[in-house]
């Protein structure tokens, strides 16, 4: 927005006494003279800057702006004797919250005034009313509560009704009626009103119909209010517009082209809500220099006649859903400075051809989407080109060297995140003005060396960590390459054996070399730095070089996973100063107690211990302020602290793998925001904590003394783990309140991960497996070898994002239910040691993500369902069933007639099938009759030739046919 008031020298000479005026005006008013451009350099000659005179020597325009002023001006001021002024301007300082003076009212000429963000407060004085003379008022203020009370918003224009430009961002209008009828108010009284900004003033609607009768206006700001049942394409009514924006209005309904139809909008800026549809056609007539659409729902492609907008500089698509590929007609916008597209589905290559006529592109944003092909080489060529983000895409090959503009512009490179390969071009080290280059992710190959990098003068931030690169950090002891300005340095997974020798002259803040091959101590040189954070994690370190001490501004330090050891008492001292946040030591070998002196830290909000030798008990001052500890893997002993205090603020708690006894403690009801907790493999002798929040998402328990039934009266309804196997639980599984797992009963989309990095232990498959991340819709159950009876619940079934089932070695009863058939994403399904009765239903044979089965040792019957899942299962699947039968257990499914006759289960069942064993068998009978009669009929014919007496054995023989007994021979 244009600003009517223009700063200024006097264009006349201004009358002695006007000027006598300005100077003691200077001595009463208190500002830092070290800011001033303006009073500081006020005198009794001709340079009054910021004063203007009309021909007759009388000040009309004072603008003190931006003048650090903070006091001094009351209402007997000298100002308020300039009564010939018609412009006042003292925005952007500092009157620490001082009310506005009752003495401007003294100022019956004024034409303008501005109190912009100057630091009044209070209530804006009535004596304002006077001043009927303003054609523009700006009240606007961020930081205090500059109020409309008495007079109120009506009041203010009743007696303003001069008005042509009314600004009151962030105004306190208290009248919960005007907030409501505000559009009437303003159209009330200010009919001719060219310029309306009201943002943040809590206003809501709809609008009034006269409101859109304001054929005069042209810039209008209503950014944060409610203007949730406003139609945006009403906006189009004002014939005259040239700048709209809405920003953060709650704007909700299904967007279309009438705002892009109004020839006079140069600006709109509609980012922030949630509306829908999609963007153009632009007419021919189409005037936008600025066109901002960042965090709405918009969808569809960028239509082609966007090159009829000519005069566009700016393009803010950011953050919607917009997809296709960017098209060939974007390239005769060649007026365009800043281009933002990150964060949308576009997919499609960038032809050389779409940038090269783009010479005022400055600022390219196209991350976080899904761009592929090769990055053309243009892009590097743009002369005034100083911002490129093309992170998160799909780019791939070769990075090409391309030609040095002269006096490049370039201040950021990221690539990060592609699929980039071969090695890095040298042409980027020729890019003498850049400050970031970031290139991690990628599958860039080739040795660095950092003297090259270091021909960069002004890089402040380098990463190429995660690439497949051999960085040469030169010699550890060197401090030959002089000072660097590098602050930022990401070299993880590099292939680096030293910490390089440079940094050493460096003012390097952040330091990433994580997951190198680095080997020896910690340089003590590196605790000098003013490091913010600190990563040598993976590395081979042994020691730290003494000195050392953990610096006042040092917030995260991660040296997991080395080989550091030694009492944990000599890296933590116990007068320890330090704002850390982040502290993780996991994975090494430090030994002794945990030091009390952490506790002191009052900033520590995440301590990683875990898979060290530490022993003792845990510090109960540990759990007070953390929000993540994780101390498992230990030899700590004792029991779990009950210090939660009521305001806990604890997400992540793993104390797994120890010696710890006793109950979990009760204060841990407080931790309304406890997501993960796992207490498993200790000693821990309880029953079921149902006294935990509903905020859980992972529960472990396994290993322990746990006791009792599994019966709570909540929900948990973001559980997605539970795992309680090998206590001591007991009663039927039917009182567990399966159904309160309501995440489980929804899939959350594979590529949505949690928080959860610290990795969590869960037997899948038969073996015990660490997972770093766990997807949200990754769920699993388990309550194997404990004591269990009851049936499965065919609530089961619900929980369609379970990978993993195991109710193994208790003593379950009843039938599989059919209902786990419903398990789609399930991979292992383990029932076996129980007392499981009936058949194996057919719908299990559906589960075609299944790849462990394991339903050995109860008292399953029939025959095991064909199919081509079930079948590639082995025998030890089944064992321990001997009424099963089928091909996995190599046994022919034929009923004995010793075998009973069904099982009560499937009696119904049985009824309706036909029981072609029995079948077989008569037939077999059948067959076998008919060969004796023929034998006994042709040993007649032989007897008649050679043996009389053996017609009494053929008599005998069908005797004993007749009466259905054995036949002996």
């Amino acid at each position: 927005m244009l600003s009517s008031f223009i700063s200024t020298h006097s264009n006349s000479q201004c009358l002695p006494n006007q000027q006598t005026l300005l100077l003691q005006l200077k001595k009463e008013l208190i500002f830092n003279s070290t800011i001033s451009t303006k009073l500081v350099q006020w005198n009794q000659s001709d340079q009054w800057h910021g004063v203007e005179c009309d021909a007759a020597g009388n000040v009309v325009s004072l603008q003190l702006d931006h003048e650090a002023i903070s006091g001094g001006m009351e209402d007997s001021s000298s100002l308020f004797k300039l009564v010939y002024l018609q412009k006042l301007n003292l925005a952007y300082n500092d009157f620490s919250y001082l009310p506005i003076p009752k003495g401007i009212h003294k100022l019956t000429y004024l034409t303008h005034l501005n109190l912009s963000y100057a630091g009044f407060d209070g209530q804006v004085p009535s004596e304002i009313l006077s001043l009927g003379r303003l054609v523009s008022l700006d009240m606007s203020n961020e930081y205090t509560s500059l109020s409309l009370k008495h007079p109120n918003l009506e009041m203010l224009l009743q007696n303003l009704t001069g008005l042509r430009e009314l600004y009151l961002d962030g105004a306190g209008i208290l009248s919960s009626h005007e907030k409501t009828n505000w559009s009437h108010i303003i159209s009330s009284y200010l009919r001719n009103i060219t310029r309306l900004s009201m943002r943040s003033c809590f206003l809501s609607g709809p609008l009034a119909k006269s409101f859109w009768q304001l054929r005069s206006l042209s810039v209008l700001r209503l950014d944060s209010n409610d203007l949730s049942t406003v139609v945006p394409d009403l906006f189009a009514s004002f014939p005259s517009l040239t700048n709209l924006s809405l920003i953060g209005c709650q704007l909700n309904s299904s967007f279309h082209s009438k705002l892009f139809q109004i020839p006079s909008l140069q600006n709109l800026d509609l980012s922030e809500n949630s509306l829908s549809g999609s963007i153009g056609p632009f007419p021919g007539t189409a005037s936008f220099e600025s066109l901002v659409l960042t965090g709405n729902n918009f969808s569809g492609s960028i239509p082609s006649s966007i090159s009829n907008v000519e005069n566009l500089s700016t393009l803010d698509l950011s953050h919607c859903q917009f997809s296709g590929s960017i098209p060939s007609t974007f390239a005769n916008l060649t007026k365009l400075v800043h281009v933002d597209l990150q964060y949308n589905l576009f997919t499609g290559s960038l032809p050389a051809a779409l940038f090269e006529g783009l010479s005022y592109l400055s600022y390219l944003r196209l991350n976080s989407n899904s761009f592929s092909g090769h990055i053309p080489r243009s892009l590097f060529g743009l002369p005034s080109m100083k911002r490129l983000h093309l992170k998160e895409n799909q780019f791939i090959g070769l990075l090409e060297e391309f030609p040095i503009v002269n006096a490049s512009n370039m201040v950021l490179l990221d690539l990060r995140s592609n699929r980039l390969e071969g090695p890095i071009p040298n042409s980027l080290f020729q890019l003498q003005s850049l400050e970031l280059l970031l290139l991690s992710g990628n599958m860039f190959n080739g040795t660095v060396q950092l003297d090259t990098i270091r021909s960069l003068a002004n890089l402040t931030s380098l990463d190429l960590s995660g690439n497949n690169l051999l960085v040469d950090g030169g010699d550890e002891n060197s401090s030959t390459y002089g000072p660097s300005r590098i602050q930022e340095l990401s070299l993880g997974s590099c292939n680096l054996r030293v910490i390089p020798g440079f940094l050493k002259d460096s003012d390097i803040r952040q330091l990433d070399l994580s997951d190198n091959g680095i080997v020896g101590g910690i340089p003590s040189w590196i605790w000098e730095k003013q490091l913010e954070g600190l990563d040598l994690s993976l590395n081979l370190l042994t020691d730290l070089e003494k000195p050392y001490y953990i610096p006042a501004t040092l917030v995260k330090l991660d040296l997991h996973a080395n080989q550091l050891r030694g009492d944990l008492h000599r890296f933590v001292p116990p007068n320890i100063t330090s704002n850390l946040e982040t502290l993780l030591l996991g994975n090494n070998s430090f030994s002794g107690t945990i030091p009390t002196s952490l506790c002191t830290i009052s900033s520590l909000s995440a301590i990683d211990l875990s898979s060290n030798n530490l022993s003792g008990n845990i510090p109960p001052c540990l759990v007070e302020n953390t929000l993540e500890l994780d101390l498992g893997r230990n030899n700590l002993s004792g029991g779990i602290p009950d210090n939660f205090p009521t305001d806990c603020l604890l997400n992540y708690l793993d104390l797994h793998n120890n010696t710890l006894e006793g109950k979990i403690p009760r204060s841990l009801k407080s931790c309304v925001s406890l997501e993960f907790m796992n207490i498993g493999n200790n000693m821990i002798n309880d029953t079921f904590p149902c006294m935990l929040p509903p905020s859980l998402h992972v529960l472990v328990l396994h290993t322990n003394r746990f006791h009792g039934e599994v019966k709570c009266h909540k929900d948990w309804p973001e559980l997605q783990i539970l795992d309680i196997s090998s206590n001591n639980f007991s009663g039927r599984l039917e009182s567990v309140n399966f159904t309160s797992w309501k995440r489980m009963t929804q899939l959350q989309g594979d590529d949505d991960t949690s928080l959860y990095t610290g990795g969590v232990i869960i037997t899948m498959k038969g073996m015990p497996r660490e997972y770093g991340g766990i997807l949200s819709d990754f769920g699993t159950i388990d309550f194997s070898s404990n004591d269990f009876q009851g049936q499965i619940p065919d609530a089961v079934g619900d929980l369609i994002s379970l990978r993993q089932l195991n109710f193994s070695h208790n003593a379950v009863a009843g039938s599989i239910p059919k209902s786990l058939g419903k398990l789609g994403k399930l991979e292992s399904l383990d029932l076996s040691y129980n007392r499981l009765t009936g058949r194996i239903p057919v719908e299990i044979g559906g589960l075609t993500f299944l790849g462990f089965l394991n339903l050995s040792y109860n008292d399953l019957a029939g025959q095991i369902p064909n199919g081509p899942q079930l079948q590639n299962f082995p025998a030890d699947s089944f064992k321990g069933n001997p009424k099963l039968c089928g091909l996995n257990l190599n046994v022919t499914c034929i009923r004995s007639d010793n075998n009973d006759s069904s099982d009560h289960e499937n009696v119904e069942e049985d009824k309706r099938e036909i029981e072609w064993k029995y079948v077989f068998a008569a037939l077999g009978f059948v067959v076998g009759v008919g060969i004796v009669v023929w034998l006994l009929l042709f040993c007649r014919r032989f007897r008649e030739k050679y043996f009389n007496k053996i017609d009494d054995i053929v008599d005998g023989v069908f005797e004993a046919i007749n009466k259905r007994s054995h036949v002996k021979t």
